[in-house]
């Protein structure tokens, strides 16, 4: 049985281990956090998402757990609405569609509860070294023991640890999108009903949503800024206490009324989240024994909207390509060449969602494009089409 590290308990690697527990491998999946994490943004299941969630069983639980929400209003800088829509709302798209839209948290613990003992746990720990063996890949951790793994992966996120260790600092591959993104989460004293709020003042804007049958408030403040740090930890090499002071000030300075109350909502948050918004570009994702999934390799940013649909679709097409690799096959390395030459099309398409319409959400027209352009049958499967991801042959939108 192939043992494999996973690096990172989010989406991306939460769903990669039960994929690969499902093909027979054993995978041991560390994370610097002490628990699953909480909080965060509401993030969507899309397109060929869809599919991979209908494939581990989770469609149904997935569709309980989505928001509920009726429309939204965009209002201007004083805070009087210009524009409403029970049609669209900006964090999901069209609100007839099959999409879902949920908590990152809960599809977070959907994913982890889900994976049950299919794999080993490491909470509260983290990778320090990588060392290539004839027999393996040695991985050292800053608290468990050394151990030799036949893979590791890193599914560690945008400031991905792996990707460090194995391809370099993580300057040589990100790119700034000239934004940065605080999330945090307040009680409701909006009296929000299911009804997004949008608001833009000049560089600063933010996006409120009510959550958990309208308790609770999901704040999204993005404001314009050029990178403020050369930091490879997350926080841009500076004390988070500073990301949330500027948030506060900014929320402070703006002039619709109730942002003052958004800035001490920001000032308590124990939630609170904030970093640039930046994508990872790399000419690959393996090297070795390591790959890269997700956000560590080919991350598009929020701004996309797709970050959550290429982990959960990265995750199905490795560990479809790991199961079906055999020596004769080119073994783990051709794993790796035929997950990146099935994925590369259908990330590229993504990102470029995030940079299509710098002032606003891409086209309806671009996104249903780039959500569908996978196909999950491999190429080698009876009936399936002469590639892996036959780009204008598999849309479904």
């Amino acid at each position: 049985m192939k043992t494999v590290l996973i690096s990172g308990a989010g989406i991306a690697g939460s769903a990669l281990a039960h994929h690969l527990h499902r093909r027979g491998f054993a995978p041991t999946v560390v994370e610097r956090a002490s628990a699953p994490r909480r909080g965060g943004q509401a993030v969507d299941i899309r397109g060929a998402a869809l599919d991979v969630v209908g494939r581990m069983g989770l469609l149904g639980r997935a569709r309980e757990l989505r928001t509920r929400i009726r429309g939204m209003s965009v209002l201007d800088a004083d805070g009087n609405e210009v524009h409403r829509s029970t049609e669209v709302a900006y964090s999901s798209g069209r609100l007839d569609s099959d999409d879902i839209e949920l908590l990152l948290e809960d599809l977070v613990s959907l994913l982890h509860e889900h994976t049950g003992d299919g794999g080993t746990y490491l909470f509260g720990d983290t990778v320090t070294a990588l060392t290539e063996q004839p027999d393996g890949i040695r991985a050292d951790f800053a608290h468990a023991p050394s151990h030799v793994f036949d893979l590791v992966v890193g599914a560690d996120g945008l400031h991905s640890t792996v990707r460090r260790l194995a391809f370099g600092p993580e300057e040589r591959y990100a790119h700034h999108l000239g934004t940065y993104l605080s999330v945090f989460g307040a009680d409701n004293f909006l009296g929000l009903d299911q009804w997004q709020v949008w608001l833009q003042d000049g560089d600063n804007g933010f996006g409120i949503m009510p959550v958990r049958d309208n308790a609770e408030l999901r704040i999204a403040f993005g404001f314009r800024s050029e990178p403020l740090g050369g930091g490879r930890d997350g926080r841009d090499g500076r004390d988070p206490e500073l990301f949330r002071k500027i948030v506060v000030d900014r929320l402070a300075g703006m002039r619709w009324e109730a942002a003052e109350g958004l800035a001490e909502a920001a000032a308590t948050a124990p939630d609170f989240y904030c970093d640039a918004m930046a994508q990872i570009r790399m000419e690959r994702w393996s090297r070795g024994r390591v790959v890269l999934l997700g956000d560590a390799g080919y991350c598009a940013s929020p701004l996309s909207g797709q970050g959550t649909s290429l982990a959960l679709v990265g995750a199905h097409v490795l560990a479809d390509e790991l199961g079906r690799a055999g020596e004769g096959d080119g073994g783990h390395e051709g794993a790796f060449s035929r997950y990146e030459d099935r994925m590369r099309p259908f990330v590229t398409l993504n990102q470029a969602l995030a940079t299509e319409n710098p002032g606003g959400p891409a086209s309806e027209e671009s996104v249903t494009r780039a959500k569908n352009a996978i196909s999950l049958q491999c190429a080698r499967e009876p009936g399936s089409p002469g590639g892996g991801i036959p780009v204008t042959e598999s849309f479904r939108g």
